[in-house]
């Protein structure tokens, strides 16, 4: 247990997305899923931002003077449309592999994103980041509180954090686990339920680290539309944090 202190990276997750990396890109890969959550969350980022510094909904580079971060990058799906609304990007993931992957689509994208292979206990920058951002990484880590912290220290005065994760109820242990890695939607081995937090735990860890969530979202599952924000938190959520 004493390691874990330390880390919030547990290599075995590491390693099982490392293992995805260069077929991260692919839309009908085994990150297809990600390529249809990834739209959902780019709404809810593009309309939290808007909010939270009274922009322009209709700018194209909302971000243009701000510096972002995004934690558990993976090969750079929310990353890169970061620095697309003018964002000067940093992203961090636990496996090299992924680092290297997202590397090599920017450079091919011709984008400059400053990718780096850690986690956020190591990354040394507090109170720089003007948005945080992770999408689906804190039921991956070893220690929830630590790596929300992370995620605190990292913002700047007035900055705003949106993390997304999958809720723990039947709903998302029959569609993401039973039925999603069971059939091959999802890579098996992917999630552990047991790991997946309700809204009103992150709430009490995110306050625990000086945060305070300022709004919530679900994002649900309809045959009709496919995967939208919605009232309904059974599979995911998504939220915005700032200091408390």
């Amino acid at each position: 247990m004493a390691s874990n202190a330390a880390t919030t990276i547990n290599p075995q997750e590491a390693s099982h997305f490392g293992t995805l990396a260069a077929d991260w890109w692919n839309p009908n890969g085994s990150s297809a899923m990600l390529h249809k959550l990834n739209p959902v969350r780019l709404g809810y980022v593009r309309q939290a931002i808007d909010t939270h510094w009274h922009g322009d909904p209709r700018a194209l580079r909302p971000l243009a003077g701000k510096k972002a971060l995004d934690v558990g990058c993976g090969a750079g799906l929310l990353a890169e449309p970061l620095a697309r609304m003018g964002a000067e990007v940093m992203a961090i993931d636990a496996a090299p592999e992924n680092i290297e992957a997202a590397k090599a689509h920017a450079t091919r994208q011709g984008l400059a994103i400053d990718y780096r292979a850690t986690g956020i206990e190591s990354l040394g920058c507090k109170g720089v980041f003007d948005l945080v951002t992770s999408m689906e990484v804190i039921e991956h880590v070893t220690e929830p509180l630590l790596f929300a912290r992370g995620l605190a220290e990292a913002l700047a005065p007035g900055g705003l954090l949106i993390l997304s994760t999958p809720n723990r109820t039947p709903a998302s242990r029959l569609a993401m686990i039973t039925l999603g890695e069971g059939l091959g939607m999802i890579p098996k081995g992917t999630h552990d339920w047991d790991k997946f937090l309700t809204p009103e735990e992150l709430e009490a860890l995110l306050a625990e680290a000086g945060l305070k969530i300022v709004d919530r979202r679900g994002i649900a599952f309809t045959p009709g539309k496919g995967l939208t924000l919605s009232d309904n938190e059974a599979l995911n959520y998504i939220v915005t944090a700032r200091a408390a």
